[in-house]
């Protein structure tokens, strides 16, 4: 999986989550998309001059990947797909862009300056289905933000129509999207595969559905309910810290790295929980997967993380890492006295809750 997959997509803001493990490769079966001779993308814009610079970039890093400029209230872009994903349009290097889900077809946009939210595209099958599913979604947004408080209610509505979504649309590009959404807000790992087996399998292979079969295998080797497997790492003496010397205490196994930004965006979280129960039975044991000392360190001293900190200094390849089958952060095992997993992935509200749970 590409390491920033979902990251950049902003227009998402659940994907900003995690960090993702760069895999070899992706999508190696040949493309199965609305037409095998590639795209052509027109634009008809108003209200931008002649000699407007439009970017054509990648939605999941925002890296360019085309230029043209604005010629008589046009632009056009072309190339391949070997997959409908997500890109994104710009003008004049702007941070305001149009999404695009892209697949081989001839796509027409029209859009006015300071309305790129509002630009129409036509022609993409793929666009057509993430309208639909962005319509599904839009009313619950605040449900997907980080620490959201989640009503029971309309989580369920939400859940309900997606279920459809991906019912009525198993060969569609979106489906896995809304399968990540479904789970995002039931936390049910069988209905996610079941889900996801449902699906053609160009679709299982797509950048999104490759994502959700990583997370379905990563949740079949969960091990709640089972004692923690043995580690021992150096920490930043070079002093080895092995898990068993934490018997007897609620820990917190912290996978994350300096350079991880929605690991650094979570550590006031676990900085805030450490504080309120350390004095109870409760601590962290950092695990970073940085590569160098001196950013490592210098993250630990910035976010203020007064805990224990292990690291073996070798980015994913981290023994533990390994030992753990972590594929993205942040992630977080809870263990309680014997050494036992209790919680995973606990963030924000919930993590101080399932510690107040513990502490009452």
């Amino acid at each position: 999986m590409i390491k920033h997959f979902f990251l950049c997509l902003v227009f998402l803001p659940v994907f900003a989550s995690a960090q993702q493990k760069k895999k070899k490769s992706i999508n190696t079966d040949p493309p199965i998309t609305a037409s095998s001779e590639g795209y052509k993308i027109n634009g008809l814009t108003e209200g931008f001059p002649d000699g407007t610079v439009v970017d054509f970039l990648n939605g999941n890093n925002r890296a360019p990947e085309a230029t043209t400029v604005v010629s008589n209230g046009n632009f056009s872009f072309d190339g391949k797909m070997s997959t409908p994903d997500f890109k994104l349009i710009t003008f004049d290097k702007s941070q305001a862009f149009i999404v695009l889900f892209l697949d081989n077809s001839n796509v027409e946009i029209k859009v006015k300056k300071d309305e790129l939210d509002r630009a129409i595209v036509s022609g993409s099958k793929s666009h057509d289905d993430f309208i639909k599913y962005s319509q599904i979604t839009k009313p619950y947004e605040s449900m997907f933000q980080p620490n959201a408080v989640i009503d029971n209610g309309e989580a369920q509505k939400c859940i309900y129509d997606l279920i459809n979504f991906v019912m009525n649309n198993k060969s569609s590009f979106i489906a896995p999207l809304a399968i990540y959404r479904i789970n995002q807000l039931s936390n049910d790992g069988v209905m996610m595969e079941q889900l996801y087996t449902g699906l053609t399998q160009d679709v299982q292979n797509s950048n999104i559905g490759s994502y959700i079969g990583q997370q379905i295998a990563e949740l079949k080797k969960d091990p709640m309910g089972k004692v923690i497997p043995d580690f021992e790492q150096a920490d930043e003496n070079g002093k080895m810290i092995n898990i068993k010397s934490f018997r007897g205490k609620y820990v917190l196994i912290d996978f994350w790295a300096s350079w991880c930004g929605p690991c650094r965006g979570e550590n006031p979280n676990v900085v805030s929980a450490f504080n309120k129960y350390k004095n109870k039975g409760f601590t962290v044991l950092g695990v970073s997967l940085d590569k160098s000392k001196e950013p490592w360190i210098q993250a630990i001293n910035q976010d203020q993380l007064t805990w224990t900190h292990v690291c073996d200094l070798r980015g994913w390849s981290n023994s533990a890492a390994q030992k753990f089958g972590i594929t993205s952060i942040p992630q977080n095992f809870l263990i309680d006295p014997a050494g036992i997993v209790i919680g995973k992935n606990l963030r924000g509200e919930a993590l101080e809750a399932k510690l107040a749970s513990i502490f009452k």
